[in-house]
């Protein structure tokens, strides 16, 4: 028997992505300011784009049809299939109003440092000062030892213990310490409300707050519920995070993909395509192109292949929208209920319920909805917000997920905060609003949405 390595030729069929497809999928996942972008950069590095807004021309549909024919007979623009956002504008779009322009934030390092100046610093402590600041965290606690800094500031340890303590004196009150007992010690001290008892609950006892065991705290204090009240109260009047107010993400402000609004009785669809830059390929270019004697064949190969590339970009911006669009209208008429009457009206949806609304598949529904927000009469809205899992009633048709978590909320904001409900008591009232729900169930709502447990949210009298 012969056992050896051979060669056989086999034929098989494989997906390959090419760069066009790859452009497509990218574009169908970007937000409409990603978008945005996106354009502009390719306008950058292709000469033989234009801007239709920034050349002063219509460019109308017809325009770009024939300005694309000789690049690609199959690729066509139509320039009115969706409606335009324009007459829109004055509802949903604020004036510029210049009194939003401020100068930019300055950070806690630049805010600290310049306290420090004001105390005139030797140059060593200036070098202390400027190592203990850039290594203070978002909530302004100090994130490495007194030895490391001593280390690197080729200094002694018990001058940065002095450059510290001065440091924990500025604004905001209660910065750089190292972990959130010293926090709030140092703001105790400083707001004049310090006492053995306040200290010791805060030294000795901040993990049974945590956890909100008022009983643990009296008995390890050996004081009466009564006697902690008002010392958890002053320390409910501190801040924990004392640096958040110079740090965190800037505010970003969402702008709508997409438009859906009533008129005459019916909801209309309208892509917000503001910002976009509109392309065409340019009609120069092209004339080059035509003139085969009087460029180069390297100069030719080279405009055909741009103008290739553009008409790819074109093609696929046109199909993003119009993918967009079609979403948009599957996900009105599974939800028409919520856009009439709202979220109480909110159905089941899953992806691929609309992709097989409009024949494609659930890889595209899933990439267009990333990213993508919609204005409602309703309000502002995720398109991911209107996919959701159901739960089922006791009796009737089933009932969305989001809606169970609103409810669940409800129940919860008119408990007696003395005595809040378990999840399991929170499981009996569904029920009784003919919601069949299992506690664990409950439970991984009330965690989705951000509210703790019975024991954290009882409140004492």
């Amino acid at each position: 028997m012969y056992i050896g390595l051979q060669q056989k030729p086999i034929q098989t069929q494989t997906l390959i992505m090419t760069p066009q497809l790859q452009m497509a999928i990218k574009l169908l996942q970007l937000s409409r300011l990603e978008l945005a972008e996106k354009v502009r950069q390719e306008l950058k590095e292709n000469p033989v784009l234009e801007d239709l807004s920034e050349s002063g021309e219509n460019g109308d549909a017809r325009n770009h049809d024939r300005i694309m024919d000789g690049i690609d007979r199959q690729i066509r623009l139509d320039a009115n299939s969706y409606r335009s956002v324009a007459g829109m504008e004055a509802e949903y779009r604020e004036a510029v109003d210049y009194e939003r322009f401020t100068a930019a934030p300055t950070s806690l390092s630049e805010h600290l440092l310049r306290q420090h100046l004001m105390t005139s610093p030797t140059r060593e402590e200036k070098r202390i000062a400027s190592i203990i600041a850039g290594n203070l965290n978002d909530d302004g606690y100090l994130e490495i030892s007194v030895n490391e800094i001593a280390q690197t500031a080729g200094t002694a340890t018990a001058t940065v213990e002095c450059v510290l303590s001065v440091m924990q004196t500025f604004d905001p009150i209660g910065v750089c310490a190292r972990d959130l007992r010293e926090c709030l010690l140092l703001q105790v001290r400083h707001f004049g409300f310090e006492d053995d008892r306040i200290t010791a609950l805060i030294s000795d006892h901040l993990h049974h707050l945590g956890n909100n065991n008022l009983t643990a705290v009296s008995k390890a204090m050996r004081i009466t519920a009564k006697e902690v009240m008002p010392l958890i109260g002053k320390i409910k009047s501190l801040d924990p995070k004392p640096g958040r107010q110079f740090g965190g993400e800037t505010c970003r402000y969402i702008e709508p993909d997409v438009f859906v609004y009533r008129q005459d009785g019916e909801f209309v669809i309208a892509l917000n395509n503001d910002g976009i830059p509109r392309l065409r390929i340019s009609p120069l270019y092209r004339k080059y192109t035509l003139d085969k004697d009087k460029i180069s064949s390297d100069a030719l190969d080279y405009l055909r292949e741009k103008m290739r590339s553009a008409a790819w970009l074109i093609k696929s911006i046109h199909q993003r929208q119009k993918t967009l669009y079609r979403v948009m209208e599957s996900i009105l008429k599974f939800q028409r209920g919520f856009f009439e009457k709202g979220l109480a009206h909110l159905k089941p949806l899953i992806l691929r319920n609309v992709a097989e609304d409009i024949e494609m598949a659930e890889a595209t529904v899933s990439r267009i909805t990333t990213s993508k927000y919609v204005h409602t009469p309703q309000g502002l809205f995720s398109l991911k917000y209107f996919f959701n899992s159901s739960v089922n009633r006791i009796q009737g048709d089933p009932i969305a997920s989001v809606c169970v978590r609103e409810k669940i909320k409800a129940v919860i904001a008119s408990e007696d905060p003395a005595a809040p409900l378990s999840d399991e008591k929170i499981t009996s009232v569904l029920k009784a609003a003919n919601i069949d729900i299992a506690r664990r169930t409950v439970a991984k709502y009330r965690e989705a949405i951000g509210i703790p447990g019975s024991s954290k949210r009882r409140k004492f009298q």
